[in-house]
């Protein structure tokens, strides 16, 4: 039986993705963002009209600052809340279950830096990476917003494949 989002033309199931779909499928980003945000410290420093990006990972930041576990209690949230719920859409639970691998993803690649950094310091190699580092997750995450937001999943080599292996 077909659900309620979902259309037959022919032979053909087309789903219907709302515009509160593609908004909170695109607010899922910013769990990914508020954790690469400290990778352009050197940046956002440089160039201050850039602080404007920090505005949108703000409640994300203060959950996890001051609530005790506030990243496990918010990866607990999303994964069993949203991810594992069947009632949710497809396309919420594939965004969710995406920008959680990417933050994860980015929590290695923190790991890498921080044992970097502790061996070389603050010099130009890690401050360059720290920044190559922030572009390329921005730019991911902007892509990622625009395909939610065009109702496509965004394709991200490997986290994509995981992610839908996962649903």
């Amino acid at each position: 039986m077909l659900k309620k989002h979902y259309y037959r033309i022919g032979k053909n199931v087309i789903m219907i993705i709302l515009i509160l779909d593609k908004i909170f499928s695109a607010l899922f980003y910013m769990l990914p963002w508020s954790e690469a945000i400290h990778f352009g410290t050197n940046l956002l420093s440089q160039y201050t009209f850039a602080k404007i990006l920090i505005i949108p990972t703000i409640p994300l930041i203060l959950i996890k600052q001051y609530l005790p576990f506030g990243e496990l209690i918010l990866f607990l949230l999303l994964f069993i809340g949203v991810v594992r719920n069947e009632k949710i859409k497809y396309f919420l639970r594939f965004n969710c279950l995406q920008a959680i691998l990417l933050n994860i993803a980015i929590l290695l690649v923190n790991y890498l830096y921080q044992i970097m950094l502790n061996i070389f310091g603050s010099n130009l190699m890690t401050q360059s990476l720290s920044g190559t580092v922030f572009i390329s997750v921005l730019t991911l995450i902007i892509f990622c917003i625009y395909e939610c937001f065009q109702g496509n999943e965004a394709e991200i080599p490997g986290i994509s494949n995981a992610t839908r292996m996962q649903l």
